[in-house]
This record gives C-alpha cells, sequence and structure tokens, in this order.
C-alpha cells in the first residue's frame, strides 16, 4: 500500500491548486450547515443570507474587500515566514506597532495631501512592522529562540505599549478614550466610491479605500520576490532543507533575519486600511483580529499570491455575510461565523489532504 502523499496520490497541480481546496470548503461549509441545523434553523437560508450580505448587494461587496484588504496584508506577512519554514503568529503584533509608525506620520504631516503622506506612510508602517519583527527573527537565528514562542510574547508586549502609548502619551487633549486625536482630512486615504465617483462611475459607499491598490501591489511584489529572484530562491531553500541551504552555501541565518522582517514590513501595510483609511486616528486594538485572520489566509492560499488574494476575498466575506446573518437570524450569533472559519482552517490546514487520495484516483479512472 503507497504511502499517504506517495506517488498513488499524486494530483495534476490544478487539481491540488484548485479542485481540492474547493472540496476541503464544501466539506466545512457543508460541516457548517449540519451545526446551524442542530442549533433549530434552516441551513440554505443561512447559507443565502450569508451570501447575500457578502456579494449581494454593491454596499456588501466594498465591505467584503474593505476586510479582505486586511487580510490579504498579513496572510502575505504570514506567508513569506511560512515559505522560510518559519511560523509568525506575530502579525498582529507587528501591524499594532506599525500602526504606531502610519499614526506618527500622518499626525506629522498634519495638513499634507494624501498622495504626499501615503508613501511616507507606506515607508513608516513596513519599518515599523519589520523591526518588530526583526527582534524574534534573530533570536531565532543567533540564539535558537523559537519564532513562535517569541512573536506570541511580542504580540502581548505590542498590546500593552500601545495602550500606555494612547493612554498617557498620544490621547487626544480632553477627552477620555484612549485615542489619538484626528488626522487631517486631506491626509486620509480617500475612499474608493469617491475615487471612482470622481471620474463618473457610481460604487456602493463603504469603508473600502485605497489601501486595497496597496494590497495588491503588495501581492504582485511578493509573487515576484519569492519566485523570481534570488533572495526569495534563498528563502525557500532555507524553509524545503536548511542544511542542504548550508552546502549550497546560503547564509541561512541572515535569511531567517531577512524573512521575518520582510513578514514585519507585509504586516506592518495593514494599517494603511484601518488606520489611514478608516478611523481616521490611532485606536486601541485596531487590527481586531486580522493578524491570526493571515494564518489561516495563507494556508489556504498554499503560500501562493493568488492564493492568498482569493482566500482573503473569502474570509472578507465571511465577515460581512456573517454580520448580516447575524442580524437577520440573532440565533446564529458572531461566535458561529468563528465556527465557520475554524471549520474552513481545519479542512484547508489540518485535513487538507483528506480527499487528496479518493480524488488522485477518481481521476485516474476518468
Amino acid at each position: 500500500m503507497a504511502a499517504a502523499g506517495g506517488p498513488t496520490d499524486t494530483l495534476p497541480r490544478w487539481a491540488s491548486l484548485a479542485l481540492l481546496p474547493a472540496l476541503n470548503i464544501s466539506a466545512a461549509l457543508l460541516l457548517s450547515g449540519l451545526v446551524v441545523w442542530l442549533i433549530g434553523e434552516d441551513p440554505v437560508e443561512a447559507m443565502v443570507l450569508l451570501v447575500q450580505g457578502a456579494v449581494g448587494y454593491p454596499e456588501a461587496i466594498g465591505y467584503t474587500l474593505y476586510y479582505a484588504t486586511s487580510y490579504i496584508l498579513t496572510g502575505l506577512a504570514v506567508a513569506i515566514a511560512f515559505h522560510a519554514g518559519l511560523f509568525n503568529i506575530g502579525g498582529e503584533g507587528q501591524a499594532y506597532i506599525a500602526g504606531l509608525g502610519v499614526t506618527l506620520v500622518a499626525l506629522g504631516l498634519f495638513g499634507y495631501p494624501w498622495w504626499l503622506v501615503l508613501p511616507v506612510a507606506i515607508l513608516a508602517g513596513a519599518l515599523f512592522g519589520a523591526a518588530w519583527a526583526f527582534l524574534p527573527g534573530w533570536l531565532q537565528a543567533y540564539r535558537g529562540s523559537h519564532v513562535v514562542v517569541t512573536t506570541i510574547m511580542f504580540n502581548f508586549i505590542a498590546s500593552s505599549v500601545m495602550v500606555w502609548l494612547l493612554v498617557e502619551v498620544l490621547i487626544a487633549p480632553g477627552q477620555q478614550s484612549p485615542e489619538s486625536r484626528p488626522f487631517s482630512p486631506a491626509s486620509v486615504l480617500p475612499a474608493m466610491h469617491t475615487l471612482f465617483g470622481a471620474i463618473g462611475v457610481k460604487i456602493g459607499n463603504s469603508p473600502l479605500n485605497l489601501s486595497l491598490v496597496v494590497a495588491l501591489l503588495a501581492a504582485l511584489g511578493f509573487h515576484i520576490f519569492i519566485w523570481h529572484t534570488r533572495w526569495g530562491y534563498e528563502v525557500r531553500a532555507v524553509g524545503h532543507n536548511e542544511t542542504a541551504a548550508v552546502y549550497a552555501g546560503i547564509p541561512v541565518k541572515r535569511t531567517i533575519v531577512l524573512a521575518m522582517a520582510l513578514s514585519g514590513a507585509l504586516a506592518g501595510l495593514m494599517p494603511l486600511n484601518e488606520v489611514l483609511g478608516v478611523q481616521h486616528r490611532l485606536l486601541v486594538n485596531f487590527t481586531g483580529g486580522a493578524g491570526f485572520v493571515g494564518i489561516a489566509v495563507a494556508l489556504m492560499g498554499r503560500n501562493h499570491a493568488v492564493g492568498i488574494v482569493l482566500a482573503a476575498i473569502l474570509f472578507g466575506a465571511l465577515t460581512q455575510g456573517g454580520s448580516e446573518l447575524a442580524f437577520e437570524k440573532p440565533a446564529i450569533s458572531r461566535d458561529m461565523i468563528v465556527v465557520i472559519q475554524g471549520l474552513i482552517i481545519l479542512f484547508s490546514g489540518a485535513l487538507e489532504n483528506l480527499f487528496r487520495a479518493p480524488l488522485a484516483r477518481l481521476l485516474r479512472t476518468a
């Protein structure tokens, strides 16, 4: 009998990248429907409401893409670390600290136009995020501290530091809410419906803003870096076999630090969407768990740029559609949507090869 994942379980590339994930998602949704049925609701009606809430009208599509923007960036951050054989769980903290950099730029360039603020904010967010990821990467490479442990710890440190800064340093004068003072209206990123309206195209009003373009460009840059540069090859070589990489002359320690710094830099772009594009101020816990969702997005997207974009849109749809579903069906709470997301993660991660062998046999006999 062939071992699981052996030659008899080999799938064509198109089936491995498209058909197998589709089967995994379908299985997760079927099991989610069973859970909905067990609590006394109609799973078909719930699914219709979920889909309509996510893509059923222009505003819903805008909200779905707004959530997806953050997930694209955090998913790319996790994926580049995965390629180096590293599990960066610190995207949440890296994005949180990067929000400080974006805020300092927006406040320091108060009143300047957004097209001047944006490139500086991109640089600041990437540098702050990279700096927060650099330390766990250096500790992993040069001191043997496991990156999973250090990035988790750095999440808590980032949260404590940011709460202190917002309560004691950055809080707007004369208010009790721990948030910075608002940015200049001229400095914030324009909403997509405003940009399209300027050229005569009407789309639904939503928080979707110009950071979506930044996220898509980041995905393109990620693809080029990983698959078409020497440094990307070194990152992948270290991730595949660190010992072989040493024999090939690749500086493993430097590559580990580079991968973690780039991972933090990508996570550091996430505040552009939330801080500079929507809230227009720095808030406590503005990340809202996007750094952790990025782990699922990277897993489901197979660490490829296109897959990450598609997975981010799926999770954005679940977030937006789940909000609408919870409003229409109070018995299906937001926690139920988390259950659905968890099942998708389960089938896309731990059970990703559940259907591989049967599917391979089916395709061979077809």
